[in-house]
């Protein structure tokens, strides 16, 4: 079996075998439990829990100001029939108008928690955690509106006694007239973690999901957000469950909506501000967020084929080659064990590709425009690579904007970022952020197990 990421490669016992006659595996002993361990923490499988009666569980939801966004999260919980009377807790982070939150919580029996000042959403967040008494605890942010229904796929994960985080997905809230960055947005908000499930760690397609939604098992988080972090503290405490061995994982049949910034100035200055975040997280838990993270062979055969010349591109063909003869001889019992073994190192090598564009165009595009400004060649690989980038991200999110329009905003979004992350290195004075990470052992990379 193959799957997971970074890609896993799974040889069964015949034992394995017999337990999964179908492709799927119901546990009703502990050899089935070990088997379905083992395949659920390398991404091959994915879990499908009976849905339980939804209980046992606190919303927690950190709000300044924006009363009339609270007033409808809070109508949105009461009126879903599957949990319409679960207790909920509103933390006001220093409101101006604390008289308006008040009125909103009343309204709708929450109960509100007050911060004098403002103290940033990870402390609200740990205030509505200390204050829960029912095993699970869901954050919400204000913003958001859960569709009906959305707890009971969370709750079913924690049948899985490793489980420690479960995430929805958060999807835009629809806009009568959607102008350009509303349409943006819908496919490319860094909120929304897309359509496929699975577990969530570090170097991984999932590294992270954000705190506009999460439950919790409030036994496994302790004390909960890093207070300090007004930024990424949602991305460390995914981080911080996975190093203490805990399980995470992401179910997008749950959803709820989220109203994103679309004003211009608003929207980059947001953009920015993750970026900023990049540099504690990094210093935090070091190696764990890269820009880049490829093996060298894919990363030298990608510079040998930029150079242009038949050599160089004979020379990459060559490495790419070796690496599917290796990778075939890992898996003689694949149907085709070469077509495997070609498919996976082609797809490495796209990956490792599409890496480097996001890099010079994202993370490191201050040092591509200081070498474009020096470099005719820099300059037009610059070009080509924001252009290229651009149409592929727009084909490959399906995006209702031209082509033009997607590529002009996605390199907004990136500069952005890109500004943040910078920012953030100098201020914490770390190259940290910046520093790619080669997976120097094919084990990083494709890792073979037994099962």
């Amino acid at each position: 079996m193959l799957g997971g990421s970074p890609p896993r490669l799974v040889r069964l016992s015949t034992r394995a075998v017999r337990l999964l006659p179908d492709g799927r595996l119901t546990v009703t002993d502990p050899a089935g439990a070990a088997l379905a361990r083992r395949l659920l923490d390398t991404g091959v499988a994915h879990p499908r829990p009976l849905l339980p009666p939804v209980g046992d569980t606190t919303v927690v939801i950190p709000v300044r100001d924006r009363a009339d966004q609270l007033d409808r999260l809070l109508a949105a919980l009461r009126a879903d029939p599957s949990a319409p009377d679960l207790p909920v807790l509103v933390v006001d982070d220093g409101s101006r108008d604390p008289a308006a939150l008040a009125r909103a919580a009343r309204r709708h029996r929450a109960r509100l928690l007050v911060h004098p000042r403002n103290l940033g959403p990870a402390e609200a967040r740990n205030t509505g955690l200390r204050h829960a008494r029912t095993p699970f605890v869901a954050f919400c942010d204000s913003d958001i509106v859960p569709e009906p229904g959305w707890l009971a796929p969370l709750l079913a994960q924690f049948s899985d006694p490793a489980v420690a985080l479960v995430a929805p997905r958060v999807v835009a809230l629809p806009v009568r007239a959607p102008r350009l960055l509303d349409r943006y947005e819908e496919v490319r908000s860094p909120l929304d973690m897309g359509p496929k499930e699975g577990p969530v760690r570090p170097l991984s397609a999932l590294s992270y999901v954000p705190s506009a939604t999460i439950v919790v098992r409030r036994s496994a988080v302790g004390a909960g957000f890093v207070p300090a972090m007004r930024v990424g503290e949602d991305v460390d405490l995914c981080m911080r469950l996975h190093e203490a061995g805990w399980r995470l994982r992401y179910v997008p049949e749950s959803r709820v909506g989220h109203r994103h910034r679309t004003d211009l100035r608003s929207w980059l200055a947001q953009r920015a501000g993750y970026g900023t975040g990049a540099a504690d997280l990094a210093l935090r838990h070091p190696g764990q967020v890269p820009p880049l993270y490829a093996a060298p062979w894919s990363l030298a055969a990608c510079a040998l084929l930029l150079s242009g010349r038949p050599l160089p591109a004979a020379l990459a063909t060559a490495l790419t080659g070796t690496t599917a003869g290796r990778l075939a001889r890992r898996m003689p019992d694949a149907d085709s064990p070469v077509r495997a073994g070609t498919l996976l190192s082609l797809a490495a090598l796209g990956g490792t590709a599409v890496q480097l564009l996001r890099c010079a165009t994202r993370h490191h595009w201050p040092v591509a425009v200081a070498a474009a400004v020096v470099s005719r060649r820099a300059r037009y690989g610059l070009a080509a690579a924001a252009l290229v980038e651009g149409l592929a991200d727009h084909h490959r999110s399906g995006s209702s904007l031209g082509p033009v329009a997607h590529t002009v905003v996605r390199r907004l979004d990136d500069l952005a970022y890109g500004w943040g992350v910078w920012q953030g290195a100098v201020r914490r004075r770390t190259a940290a952020p910046l520093m790619p990470r080669i997976a120097l052992r094919a084990r990083e990379r494709f890792l073979r197990e037994d099962a």
